[in-house]
């Protein structure tokens, strides 16, 4: 396992060695067996604000295990599996938080998903744990194709980390940065410590600030502009905030007008940080350190990557070759020699041992700020709101419609039938499914379904309707004679009731709703049909019977889909083009509604 973890090393150096982490690299160390977990390669890395970090290290757990096909490899973090998370519009009815441990697991590069065992399926026993370790790695290495993960949740979760390792790059943003040349020397050497001082300066309090009224390691003389590379979540933190520094310091800005004030700024920002992160070191001589770069190990190290080409043919000695190797030594002693039990080297240590070890040619840094490249351009931090609703459609695999496409989407019909569609998806308490398209499915009634529920929720007599009953059981009047109501209720359950003498009593309360109804104004809120119309989707109110008498009206049946439309577009109109619950379900639902150009609210005559 250690010469597997070295390999692995040397295997991805060329991704890594130039990756520039948000708080903590990748690192895999070998772990000793205990209980029954086997000894194995792990290793726990802190992401911080950037996700992408997160996701970068699910390419590399899943090409790992590509490329070292005796591996399987599991991964989560603080909110759990978060793959299935990701992929959880997909997922298998069975499969919850509850017992998802050690199912769930790259093997050969590809994902696969332990199911539940016969006895556990045939039990319907959804809260079973999930195998050890060992069992689960036994199923794989002899029957992983069973367990190979369904074809939507792969594309889910390899959707995230599409696009690697070319969008490495596309993650690095460049800036000019007016700076102190210790800290260009520094960054020469280690130009993933630009992350480190961002974090202390984005996180900066009160106390961190009193270093930086002197600056006695970085103070504002012999600056020079240069271009240092940030991640892009780096560069927005950074840039973002708004910062004046104390008098005392020495830095001042030049006037916002200036042409480089955005330089000025970030390196004065930049300068802070370094501060910082020194005035917290622990004052370790540099001697008293272990010189890494010296062993066979490094040795080692280093001509595995000769032998990957990882110098791209550069002459040894030359300004390429000096980059690839400081980044290379960087990645060494951040991933490579720092075992379990060492006590971690803080940035600002390793800050102060390099201006120990580095010479500073401050005439080469001007003679290079004469020439700098040009900076990125940072436009992608503005998001329109335009730019927003396109992010939200992708995220739900979505693009945008044409107009031709866009006007049937909200057609009258597609918004009823897709409210119909989701008011029959099942609900629990832990949500409502959301329908994937209108036509999936339409509202059904089954009859025989109907009466058996009721006659298991509420009893097969169907005196106990009533709603004195009820009433007494709102109460919660509970006495000693709750025994004899039990016996009595057992004496009762021997007696059937068909289903025809159910429905009847249900109608015979809906028609003593229907003559209770008709005294009021409420079924004038409601649109009816037109005489002699005859709709399908229609629903009927029932007649008060024969027996109701001359007071009850003749009921017009309600027009359901007019009803539907009319509120769900008085809804929407109410919202003022804000998020709400109208646009949100037919949103996911597929259905887009335009926005109400005339900002005038939806009557139902104007409708009809």
């Amino acid at each position: 396992l250690r010469r597997c973890a070295e390999a692995i090393v040397v295997r991805f150096a060329p991704l890594l060695a130039a990756y520039i982490w948000q708080r903590q690299p990748f690192r895999l160390r070998y772990v000793p067996p205990r209980g029954e977990t086997p000894a194995h390669i792990g290793g726990t890395t802190l992401f911080g604000d950037n996700v992408e970090d997160e996701w970068f290290i699910v390419y590399l757990v899943r090409e790992i295990t590509r490329e070292f096909p005796g591996l399987a490899a599991r991964i989560d973090d603080n909110d759990g599996e978060f793959l299935l998370i990701e992929a959880a519009d997909f997922l298998p009815k069975w499969l919850n938080p509850e017992n998802s441990d050690n199912r769930v697991f790259f093997y050969k590069g590809e994902l696969h998903i332990i199911p539940l065992s016969e006895t556990h399926e045939q039990e319907c026993n959804l809260s079973a744990a999930g195998p050890t370790i060992s069992q689960a790695l036994t199923l794989l290495s002899t029957c992983s194709e069973e367990f190979l993960a369904a074809e939507p949740i792969r594309t889910a979760v390899y959707k995230r980390i599409s696009g690697y390792p070319e969008k490495i790059q596309a993650s690095f943003h460049r800036a000019h940065c007016y700076l102190p040349a210790g800290i260009v020397a520094v960054l020469r050497q280690r130009p993933s410590l630009v992350a480190a001082a961002v974090q202390a300066f984005y996180l900066r309090d009160p106390v961190d600030l009193r270093a930086c009224r002197s600056f006695q390691t970085f103070p504002p003389d012999n600056r020079v502009m240069t271009v240092v590379t940030f991640t892009k979540c780096l560069y927005a933190q950074l840039v973002q905030q708004k910062f004046v520094p104390d008098r005392r310091s020495g830095y001042t800005l030049p006037l916002p007008s200036h042409p480089q004030y955005k330089a000025y700024e970030l390196g004065m920002k930049l300068a802070h940080g370094f501060e910082i992160l020194c005035s917290k070191c622990s004052k370790v001589s540099p001697d008293s350190k272990r010189n890494v770069l010296s062993g066979p190990l490094w040795m080692r190290f280093l001509s595995s990557l000769k032998e990957k080409n990882y110098f791209k043919g550069e002459m040894e000695g030359s300004a390429k070759y000096l980059e690839l190797l400081h980044m290379a030594e960087d990645y060494f002693q951040q991933s490579v020699t720092k075992p379990e039990s060492s006590v971690e080297v803080g940035p600002g240590d390793e800050i102060l041992t390099l201006l120990h070890t580095t010479t500073i040619d401050l005439k080469e840094f001007e003679r290079e700020a004469a020439c700098l490249p040009p900076e990125d351009d940072d436009s992608w931090l503005e998001i329109t709101p335009d730019d927003l609703d396109q992010m939200l459609k992708e995220a739900r695999n979505e693009s945008l419609p044409s107009s031709n496409e866009e006007e049937q989407k909200y057609g009258l019909e597609a918004v009823a039938e897709s409210m119909k569609a989701f008011v029959s998806k099942v609900s629990t308490h832990e949500g409502a499914e959301m329908p994937w398209s209108s036509d999936e499915s339409h509202v059904t009634f089954d009859v025989d379904s109907f009466t058996k529920a009721l006659d298991r929720i509420l009893g097969a007599d169907s005196e106990e309707l009533d709603s004195d009953d009820l009433d007494e059981e709102e109460e919660f009047d509970f006495s000693d004679e709750d025994d004899e109501d039990l016996d009595a209720e057992n004496q009762r359950q021997d007696q059937k009731v068909s289903p025809n003498e159910l429905i009847g009593s249900l109608k015979s309360y809906m028609n003593e709703m229907d003559r209770e109804l008709a005294h009021t104004n409420v079924g004038k809120s409601f649109v009816t049909q037109k005489k002699g119309a005859s709709s399908v989707n229609a629903t009927t109110t029932q007649n008060a019977g024969p027996d109701s008498g001359a007071e009850d009206t003749e009921l017009t049946p309600v027009d359901v889909d007019m009803n539907l439309v009319a509120n769900l577009l008085e809804s929407y109109s109410a919202q003022s083009g804000l998020a709400g619950p109208t646009s949100n379900i037919l949103q996911s639902m597929g259905v887009y509604l335009p926005e109400n150009a005339d900002h005038v609210g939806f009557d139902k005559g104007a409708t009809e």
